[in-house]
């Protein structure tokens, strides 16, 4: 006899994106940088920015510029999205990790701090649009590590969640506080030393392992 999936069997796993599923970095980096340049501001090295990837834009400002915040977020949002594609790639294996988890009965989704109109356009020019089943930015309500982006992209899937996979301590925080197991990759923002005090159930270089938790459900 032929095993169906319950209707209420959680089946949800959601996704960082950049430095989940998208090298992305460089391409981000490098836009918000031109923000300074643009208006003749001094501006933060490669690293300072880096470590702070993963927190909203604006807050991102705020730390090296408060009183030009604003104006460098309309830089940023003027130059990134014609400038997002140049280096940005996904990481290998991504698809195929997606791919198989579709086949085996899983609804994916996409939970970013991204506005969630560019997340959709980020993710189609990856050529990732078609293996996810939605794409959830954070559009007026908390960002991580509040699991607010989790509940929405969870609800928009219509199941109950079983991962969080990040690469950010802020991911792995919202993942746990939206009930979440927790997949931590380290090729993304954060070193796995940081990584490692968010406690996540997995702490692995790619997404290989993921699969192993995640078999067939039909």
């Amino acid at each position: 006899m032929e095993r169906r999936v319950s209707t209420v069997t959680p089946r949800g796993i959601c996704f960082d994106l950049d430095g989940t599923l998208v090298d992305s970095l460089p391409d981000i980096i490098d836009s918000f940088l031109h923000g300074f340049t643009h208006h003749g501001l001094p501006a933060p090295s490669v690293a300072e920015v880096r470590a702070l990837i993963g927190q909203p834009l604006e807050a991102m400002y705020t730390r090296f510029a408060p009183e030009h915040a604003t104006t460098l977020c309309v830089a940023y949002r003027e130059h990134y999205p014609l400038n997002f594609h140049r280096r940005s790639r996904p990481f290998p294996g991504v698809e195929r990790v997606l791919r198989t988890l579709r086949e085996r009965g899983y609804l994916l989704a996409v939970a970013t701090t991204k506005r969630g109109d560019m997340a959709r356009r980020f993710v189609d020019a990856m050529g990732l649009g078609g293996l996810l089943h939605h794409v959830q930015g954070t559009d007026g309500f908390p960002h991580k590590p509040a699991p607010d982006v989790i509940h929405h992209a969870l609800k928009a899937l219509g199941t109950g969640g079983l991962w969080m996979v990040g690469d950010t301590t802020l991911d792995l925080h919202a993942g746990q506080a939206a009930g979440l197991k927790t997949y931590a990759v380290t090729w993304g923002t954060h070193a796995h030393e940081e990584l490692a005090t968010a406690t996540p159930d997995e702490l692995q270089p790619d997404l290989e392992r993921l699969l192993h938790h995640l078999p067939p459900l039909v």
